[in-house]
C-alpha cells in the first residue's frame, strides 16, 4: 500500500503514538508484507525469531517491539505491539467505506461492459471494455479489472484476508487493505472467492481461466496462460507462474511457487515449491511417474507377503 504522499518518520509515529529510531523527517512512502516490500515502506515484526529477516529486508522502516541496533539508511519504529499498530496505520490510510447503492458512484466502467442485475461493485472499482459481470458477483472496493473479462454468478472478489493473530483473548484480525487485480482476457467461473491482498494486490494475469468453485489467497500471483480447475484451494503468498494448470481439488500451501508451465493432477496437496515443466501427483506432491510407480509397488505387497509365506512353509 502506497500512501498518498511522502510521510515523515515523525508523523508515522504520531498517527501510533510509537517511539522511533532515526531521522524525524526520514521519509516513509507506504507500507506492505515482507515479501513484497519495497524501499520506503514499513514492515512490521513482533517476534524474535523474525527480526533479522525484518531489518535485512527491503523495507526502510521496521515497526517493531524491541529496541534494536538499526541498519544504516533504516529507521524503527518501536511499538508495544506491531500488529496492532500495523492495522491501525491500514485503517489510518484506507478506512472502510460504507457503500450506499449496488453500483458505486466513484466506480469506473469501460464502454460495452455488461453488468446483469444484483451485482455490487464497491468504491473505486475499475472494470475495463467489454466484460460480462454476471448476476450475484461482488466486488468489493479498490478492485481493478481489465477488458475482455467474464465473471460468472456468485463469484466474490476482495473479501478479507485470512490472517489471524492468536491472543490469549482470541483470534485477532490483521486488517486487509489491498485489492484484486484482474488482468486482460481472464474468464472466472461461478462460486469463485478471490481475496484481497493485505497491503498488496492479489492478481490473476492476462489469459488465465478459472473454472467453478475456486479459492484464492491474500497477495497469491496466478500468471498468465493458466487452467485452474474446480474446487481448487490456492493459500495466501503464493507464485503460480505463467501456463501452469491445477486440475480438480488441487490444495496449494501457502508461500509456494509452482513454476512455469507445470501440470499438477487431481486431488493433490502441494506442501512445497514445484518446479516448472513436470507433471505432479499424490500429497504430498511427486513427479506423477514416481508416484504411479509408488502406488503400483504398494498394490504388490500382499502378493510379496503371500509368496514369501509359501516359501518359508
Amino acid at each position: 500500500m502506497k500512501f498518498p504522499r511522502t510521510y515523515q518518520l515523525r508523523e508515522i509515529a504520531k498517527i501510533i503514538n510509537a517511539q522511533y529510531v532515526g531521522a524525524d523527517d526520514f521519509p516513509v512512502l507506504g507500507m506492505n508484507e515482507i515479501h513484497v516490500v519495497e524501499a520506503g515502506d514499513i514492515v512490521f515484526v513482533d517476534h524474535p525469531k523474525y527480526y533479522e529477516k525484518a531489518l535485512q529486508s527491503k523495507a526502510t522502516v521496521v515497526l517493531i517491539n524491541k529496541e534494536v541496533e538499526c541498519p544504516d539508511g533504516k529507521a524503527l519504529l518501536i511499538s508495544e505491539d506491531p500488529f496492532r499498530d500495523f492495522n491501525k496505520l491500514t485503517l489510518h490510510f484506507n478506512p472502510f467505506e460504507r457503500a450506499s447503492t449496488s453500483i458505486s458512484d466513484t466506480a469506473r466502467i469501460g464502454e460495452g461492459t455488461v453488468i446483469q442485475p444484483n451485482v455490487f461493485i464497491g468504491n473505486n472499482v475499475r472494470i475495463g471494455k467489454n466484460c460480462l459481470i454476471h448476476p450475484n458477483v461482488t466486488i468489493y472496493d479498490d478492485c481493478v479489472i481489465g477488458s475482455n473479462v467474464t465473471i460468472h454468478s456468485g463469484t466474490v472478489l476482495g473479501a478479507d484476508a485470512f490472517y489471524y493473530k492468536n491472543r490469549p483473548e482470541g483470534y485477532d484480525k490483521l486488517v486487509s487493505g489491498g485489492n484484486v487485480v484482474i488482468e486482460d482476457n481472464v474468464d472466472i467461473g461461478a462460486g469463485c472467492t478471490i481475496d484481497r491482498g493485505v497491503t498488496g494486490s492479489t492478481t490473476i494475469k492476462e489469459g488465465s481461466k478459472l473454472d467453478n468453485q475456486i479459492q484464492v489467497g491474500h497477495d497469491t500471483v496466478i500468471g498468465k496462460k493458466c487452467l485452474i480447475a474446480s474446487q481448487v484451494g490456492i493459500a495466501g503468498c503464493v507464485v503460480v507462474e505463467d501456463e501452469v494448470t491445477f486440475w480438480g481439488q488441487v490444495g496449494v500451501t501457502s508461500g509456494a511457487t509452482i513454476g512455469k508451465g507445470a501440470v499438477v493432477l487431481a486431488q493433490t496437496g502441494i506442501s512445497k515449491s514445484l518446479k516448472g515443466g513436470k507433471t505432479y501427483f499424490g500429497s504430498p506432491a511427486e513427479e506423477s511417474r514416481e508416484k504411479l510407480k509408488q502406488m503400483a509397488g504398494v498394490r504388490q505387497i500382499p502378493y510379496i507377503l503371500e509368496k514369501l509365506k509359501k516359501i518359508g512353509d
